[in-house]
């Protein structure tokens, strides 16, 4: 059996325009049957433009990646240490805030692959746990992470528009 060539590329500046497109797409896909027209366009355009996602680039205490499948990127993960957390600001923590894989190429173990990676970068910093925060809706996701030793632990909102939805935080200890 052949062995699929995966790697995990790290994003810069240079990568902006193609980590917007990535974003948008795979957001897209994922929520927009769950969520209006109107909420997905405001969510998309405030959270994944280039001001706000060269920002968060620059940003030191945030990590993106691309992984890339036979040398085309397939998604990517976004990691974030310190005060660049979104909730728990714990510095023996880190948050995974982002794990995207685009549709055409889900099912081919990318996302295992992305939070493998997440939680080597975990261990390297030193950190005694990770967490995420994941719709609750979005069973398909809380049982991957459930697979991988998530549990939940909380709760917080989450605004995509002009509605308000919960998330759940899961944490793992590394």
């Amino acid at each position: 059996m052949q062995k699929i060539e995966l790697k995990l590329t790290k994003i810069d500046l240079r990568n902006l325009n193609e980590l917007i497109e990535i974003s948008r797409i795979t957001y897209k896909d994922s929520f927009s049957n769950d969520n209006t027209p109107e909420n997905m366009e405001s969510y998309l355009s405030t959270s994944f433009n280039k001001n706000k996602l060269k920002k968060e680039l620059m940003d030191n205490n945030s990590e993106f990646y691309f992984s890339k499948f036979k040398d085309e990127t397939s998604g990517y993960l976004k990691v974030n240490l310190g005060d660049s957390q979104t909730d728990i600001k714990d510095g023996n923590g880190m948050e995974l805030e982002r794990i995207y894989v685009l549709e055409k190429f889900q099912g081919k173990k990318i996302g295992q692959f992305l939070i493998n990676r997440a939680i080597r970068i975990a261990e390297k910093r030193n950190v005694e746990y990770i967490w995420l925060g994941v719709w609750e809706k979005n069973s398909k996701a809380i049982a991957f992470y459930k697979k991988n030793g998530f549990k939940i632990v909380g709760t917080h909102l989450f605004k995509m528009g002009n509605d308000i939805q919960t998330d759940y935080i899961m944490k793992r200890k590394i």
